[in-house]
C-alpha cells in the first residue's frame, strides 16, 4: 500500500513519516505549502507542485490553525477516496476553539464553566456575573498562545479594552486550580495511545511543553482514558491530543489539538508514539479499503439487494447524536428528500430501505 504524509515538516511530521516507512510499502512526505486545490476542472482536483496529486491510500494530513481552508478542502476533495484520520468538517471543528467548545456542550463533554461572545466589547457584559480568576481566549491558536488569564475584574476589563480592536470572538472560561498541571493524552484510533501530566514552570500557568512545561508519565483512571477517546470520536478526529484538568468535580477537558508535538510525550513517557501512529494508520487503512470488509449473502436475501451492491468501510459520524451517513452512501442508494424508508436496527447494524409502497 502507499501512504503519504502531508504537513509543514516539524519534528513530529518527520518522526510519524519514518514510522509510516516501517509499515507501508510505499510512503511520501509532502509539503503543505505546495499543496493547491484547483476548482476550475469538472472536478475538484488536488496539486502538488502544480501537478495531479498521486493516488494513495493512505493520506496523513495535518498542520496549523493557519492552513484550515487548504487543509479543509483537500480533505473534501479525497474523502471516500482515500483513507484520511481526520474527516474535512473535523478541521473546521478542531482549529476553532469556538466550534470546539460548542460540539463538546452538545455531546455532554465535561469542561470548565464556558462563556461565548462575539467581540470583547460584548464580553465585557459578562465580566460581572463571573468569579475571579478567569481564563480568556481566542478562538484561534497553538501551543497555548492566545490563552490570558484575569485575576479580577479590573484585570479582565482592561485586557478586552486592549483587545476590542481586534474585534474577534471571545471564549471565557472559569479557571481551575490545579498548581499549573495538566494531563495531556495522544489518542489514536479507539486507544489512548500515551499520556502525560505537564507541569507549568515557576511564574507560569500555561502547562504546555512549549511555553517550558515539563511532563512527567501519568496513569489514567478509566474514567479519563473514556473522556479523552469520546472527545476525539465527538470531533470526528482518529489522531489528535485532548487537554484534560484534574477537578473536584471529575477530569474537565479543556483543548484538542489535531496536530500534535509528539517529542514532549515521547521523552516524557518513553513511548514510540509515532510507531503507534503509523500502525493505526497501516491497520485503518486495509479495512478501509475492504480487505476486512465482508458483508453476509443472507442480508442481501433478507432485504432484496443485488449481490453486485456495493459496500464501504467508513467511519460513524454523529450530529447532535444522530448518524450522519457519507456523501457517497446516499449517491449510490439514490434516496431522495422526503423519501418513506423502513428502517431495521439490531446491535452493530442498521438496514435502511425504501418503502415498497412508493417504489415504481
Amino acid at each position: 500500500m502507499k501512504a503519504a504524509i502531508i504537513s509543514l515538516g516539524s519534528v513530529s511530521s518527520k518522526w510519524t513519516f519514518e514510522a509510516m516507512k516501517r509499515y507501508f510499502e510505499e510512503v511520501d512526505d509532502i509539503d503543505l505549502r505546495n499543496v493547491e486545490v484547483d476548482l476550475g476542472a469538472k472536478s475538484p482536483v488536488v496539486l502538488y507542485e502544480g501537478k495531479t496529486l498521486q493516488k494513495y491510500d493512505c493520506i496523513y494530513l495535518k498542520g496549523s490553525f493557519r492552513y484550515l481552508q487548504i487543509l479543509s478542502s483537500i480533505a473534501a476533495v479525497l474523502e471516500n477516496k482515500v483513507f484520511m484520520p481526520i474527516t474535512p468538517y473535523t478541521f473546521t471543528l478542531g482549529h476553532d476553539k469556538l466550534l470546539t467548545h460548542l460540539a463538546l456542550q452538545q455531546h455532554r463533554i465535561p469542561m470548565p464553566e464556558t462563556y461565548i461572545s462575539a467581540n470583547p466589547a460584548g464580553a465585557k457584559q459578562l465580566l460581572e456575573k463571573l468569579s475571579y480568576p478567569i481564563v480568556m481566549k481566542f478562538p484561534s491558536g497553538t501551543q497555548g498562545k492566545g490563552v490570558m488569564f484575569a485575576e479580577s475584574y479590573n484585570s479582565a476589563a482592561s485586557m478586552l479594552d486592549a483587545l476590542s480592536a481586534l474585534n474577534q470572538p471571545v471564549i471565557i472560561q472559569s479557571y481551575i486550580e490545579t498548581g499549573g498541571s495538566d494531563i495531556r493524552v495522544i489518542v489514536v484510533g479507539d486507544q489512548v495511545a500515551a499520556a502525560m501530566e505537564r507541569k507549568a514552570v515557576e511564574g507560569e500557568r500555561r502547562a504546555n511543553i512549549h511555553a517550558g512545561g515539563k511532563g512527567v508519565p501519568v496513569k489514567l483512571d478509566y474514567k479519563t482514558k473514556e473522556l479523552a477517546v469520546k472527545t476525539a470520536q465527538v470531533l470526528g478526529a482518529k489522531i489528535c491530543a485532548v487537554d484534560i484538568l484534574k477537578s473536584k468535580k471529575g477530569p474537565l477537558v479543556i483543548e484538542v489539538n489535531l496536530s500534535p508535538g509528539l517529542q514532549g510525550i515521547t521523552d516524557a513517557t518513553k513511548t514510540d508514539v509515532a510507531d503507534k501512529i503509523a500502525k493505526y494508520l497501516y491497520d485503518a487503512t486495509k479495512k478501509f479499503h475492504g480487505e476486512s470488509a465482508h458483508v453476509d449473502s443472507a442480508l442481501f436475501n433478507a432485504t432484496g439487494m443485488s449481490q453486485s451492491a456495493k459496500t464501504i468501510v467508513s467511519s460513524i459520524q454523529l450530529n447532535r447524536d444522530r448518524i450522519v451517513m457519507p456523501n457517497i452512501v446516499t449517491e449510490i442508494s439514490g434516496f431522495k428528500k422526503d423519501d418513506e424508508v423502513l428502517v431495521s436496527a439490531d446491535k452493530n447494524c442498521i438496514i435502511v430501505t425504501k418503502s415498497k409502497s412508493l417504489k415504481k
